[in-house]
C-alpha cells in the first residue's frame, strides 16, 4: 500500500467510486489488479488461491462438502450442502441442478479418496469455474476449514494480466474494507515472483461505480 494508511486510501477511493444514486441492494466492492513483467503462459506465474478476509465478505459465503456418510454427518449444520459418496452418482446425473449448485456454492471440499470420481463426473462443470474441491484427509473434521472459507474469497488470474477480487460490500465500514484490501494485496504480492514490482496498478470500484486508482 502507499505511504498513507490503507484506511485513508480506501476511504478516499470509495468516496470517489460511489455515485450519489441510491441503490436498492448492497453493492459489492472489488479490487482490480493489473500485473506486469510476468509470462502468464507459464502456469507457476498464474495466481489461484483462497484468501481469508479479516472482516469477511459482507455477504453469505456458501461451502459444500462431498464425503463419506460419516463425514457428511459431521458437516450437517456446518456446511451449506453435503453430498455423501453413495449419493454422488445420482447428484451428478441431474446436470441442470449441478450447474445451479455450482453457481450458488462458493467453495467445495471433498474427501481425498473421492477426488478422482468428482473429477470424472463433475470436473467439466467445476474446473472451468475454478471450483474444483479442496481435498481433505479421510476421517478428518474440516469444521474449522469450512468456517474459514465462509470468510474467504478465491483469487484467480488464469492467463490474464488483469483480474478482480471482491473485498466486501458498501454496507461495510471503510476501515473494514481497507483491512480486507490490505490482506488480499499482501497475499498477492507474496505469491508473485518479484512481489510489489510485478503489480502495475490497483483500482477499487463498487458494482455500479467507476474504478478509482489506489496505486
Amino acid at each position: 500500500m502507499p505511504d498513507r494508511s490503507a484506511v485513508e486510501v480506501v476511504t478516499e477511493a470509495l468516496s470517489k467510486a460511489t455515485d450519489r444514486k441510491e441503490r436498492k441492494f448492497s453493492e459489492t466492492v472489488e479490487v482490480s489488479v493489473n500485473l506486469k513483467d510476468l509470462d502468464l503462459t507459464v502456469p507457476k506465474n498464474r495466481l489461484e488461491d483462497d484468501v481469508p478476509l479479516p472482516q469477511g465478505r459482507g455477504r453469505t459465503v456458501k461451502v459444500a462438502v462431498f464425503g463419506s456418510p460419516e463425514l457428511c454427518q459431521k458437516m450437517r449444520g456446518v456446511a451449506d450442502l453435503v453430498v455423501a459418496a453413495n449419493e454422488l452418482d445420482e447428484f451428478a446425473k441431474d446436470k441442470k441442478n449441478v450447474k445451479k449448485v455450482v453457481r450458488d456454492i462458493d467453495f467445495f471440499l471433498a474427501e481425498a479418496t473421492l477426488m478422482p470420481t468428482i473429477g470424472k463426473r463433475l470436473g467439466v462443470v467445476l474446473g472451468p469455474r475454478g471450483k474444483m474441491p479442496r481435498p481433505v484427509p479421510p476421517g478428518s473434521d474440516p469444521t474449522n476449514l469450512v468456517n474459514a472459507l465462509k470468510r474467504s474469497i478465491r483469487i484467480r488470474s488464469k492467463g490474464n494480466r488483469t483480474f478482480h477480487a471482491p473485498v466486501g460490500t458498501r454496507a461495510m465500514k471503510p476501515e473494514e474494507i481497507a483491512q480486507n484490501v490490505d490482506a488480499v494485496l499482501t497475499r498477492i504480492m507474496g505469491k508473485l515472483e518479484r512481489g510489489r514490482t510485478n503489480i502495475e496498478s490497483v483500482y477499487v470500484k463498487t458494482t455500479m461505480g467507476p474504478a478509482v486508482r489506489l496505486w
